[in-house]
């Protein structure tokens, strides 16, 4: 879909909002542990249509702060993982899904951007997905908000690369150049049976924290430098399912794979809902 005036307008006002300083206030404002919470809570699960009943814990007052709302864990058996090579790896909606087209990928009609760029890496390990494909999936408010694997994996890389925290929210994606290559994110590779993939999670405005299985919380930085960990064979090893990492709020993941075998189903298309677990191939 192209975008609106209105769309531009709304994305403008947010290049002079201080945005680590206002997601440092949220991240400390997440983590208190009060009744005063509760209200809160309840509000946000109305204003969001958030679905406390997948929950394991579906009393609000369950949730000594808000973030621990905000991470709840589902219920298992409401969210089945296909027996289908691909999964999705998050609730979400599909932002756009497809072949990596010489070193590009699509981010919104007339909005592209390198894997070089996202990933902050060389040439030489850019071009591992010069013929790939990728998934780039968005979680709103209400979605449930940990990422598990799309396939088992195991760790080679994490880079934590420092950036803006733009929104990334549908209008913003579709008028702010390069956006997921210019917000902090988190990078994961993994080796597979498929080959190398990397799973990019993209952090944004209000995201205070992004966190991974292995290491903990990631950000907020401590630093403005990118830094990388890597990881030796048989450090960490996920199966298809299992939980990698999780937002501290609402953002996007963009998924990256060397191979285009198993493709990516060209059902994911532009605005459809998914459920982490469902079908992501064919």
């Amino acid at each position: 879909m192209n975008a609106s005036i209105l769309d531009y307008i709304k994305s403008g006002a947010l290049y002079a909002l201080p945005h680590h300083a206002i997601s440092r206030v949220v991240y400390k404002l997440t983590r208190i542990e009060s009744p005063k919470v509760l209200p809160v809570i309840k509000w946000f699960t109305k204003a969001f249509g958030v679905d406390l009943s997948e929950a394991k814990q579906p009393d609000p007052a369950s949730y000594p702060s808000f973030n621990q709302f905000f991470t709840r864990e589902i219920k298992e058996e409401l969210r089945p993982i296909a027996d289908t090579a691909i999964v999705s790896p998050v609730d979400g909606t599909v932002s756009q899904s497809g072949a990596i087209t010489e070193g590009r990928i699509f981010q919104a009609k007339g909005q592209e951007y390198t894997v070089q760029e996202l990933l902050a890496c060389s040439a030489v390990e850019a071009g591992i997905y010069d013929r790939g494909q990728f998934a780039t999936v968005y979680l709103s408010p209400r979605d449930y908000h940990r990422i598990h694997m799309p396939f088992k994996g195991e760790l080679v890389e994490q880079v934590h690369v420092p950036g803006r925290l733009f929104s990334v929210a549908p209008h913003t994606v579709k008028t702010v150049p390069r956006i997921f290559a210019r917000n902090e994110r988190v990078v994961a590779s993994f080796d597979t049976e498929f080959g190398r993939m990397a799973m990019v999670l993209v952090g944004a405005i209000n995201v205070a924290a992004i966190e991974t299985v292995w290491d903990g919380l990631v950000t907020p930085p401590k630093g403005k430098k990118i830094s990388r960990k890597s990881y030796e064979q048989g450090d960490v090893t996920l199966d298809k399912g299992a939980e990698l990492g999780r937002f501290n709020m609402g953002s996007t993941i963009v998924m990256l794979m060397e191979s285009k075998d198993p493709a990516i189903g060209e059902f994911l298309k532009e605005g459809l809902p998914v459920k982490m677990g469902q079908a992501f191939s064919n």
